[in-house]
């Protein structure tokens, strides 16, 4: 078993769809980037490449690649597992997305479901959970948003 941690940071820009988890959430704002900008999934993606010694997401999917300008990020944590190789599998994920706005717990199922879906996981092996950081910093000030994840990974024996 090898366990790495992931952590991704995008700021509010007006005209984008805010994606958090594969899940599109109603916001007067998205996020920043040269994907989707889904801090969750990047971070999620992040601490599965860190398991394996693969790199980071980063090294993988630049930003001055223009093949993944607004990409999926779903598709990059697919490509994610198959630079990890088939002589691994994910055996869980603990995600924290940290926001002030928007609320996260009426998202909190569906992007569970979402990353479990993604990873071809049992639900009950992904963990998502919500913090605020109390009006402090470019959080708490809504500039944007921030994720932490972690993962293990098993090796199978492929």
């Amino acid at each position: 078993m090898r366990v790495g941690i992931g952590y991704d940071v995008h700021r509010f820009e007006s005209g984008r769809r805010l994606v958090l988890g594969g899940v599109e959430i109603p916001h007067a704002n998205g996020l920043a980037g040269h994907s989707d900008a889904d801090v969750a999934l990047h971070a999620v993606t992040d601490a599965i490449l860190g398991a394996a010694g693969a790199g980071d997401i980063g090294e993988h999917f630049p930003p001055t690649d223009e093949t993944w300008r607004d990409a999926d990020s779903g598709d990059l944590l697919r490509q994610a597992l198959q630079i990890i190789g088939p002589g691994w599998s994910v055996g869980n994920v603990d995600l924290v997305i940290i926001a002030e706005a928007p609320k996260i717990n009426p998202y909190r199922a569906d992007i569970r479901t979402r990353i479990a879906e993604l990873l071809e996981l049992n639900e009950s092996a992904v963990n998502v959970k919500a913090t605020t950081t109390e009006g402090l910093g470019f959080v708490g000030r809504e500039e944007g948003i921030a994720a932490m994840a972690t993962a293990m990974i098993i090796a199978t024996g492929d």
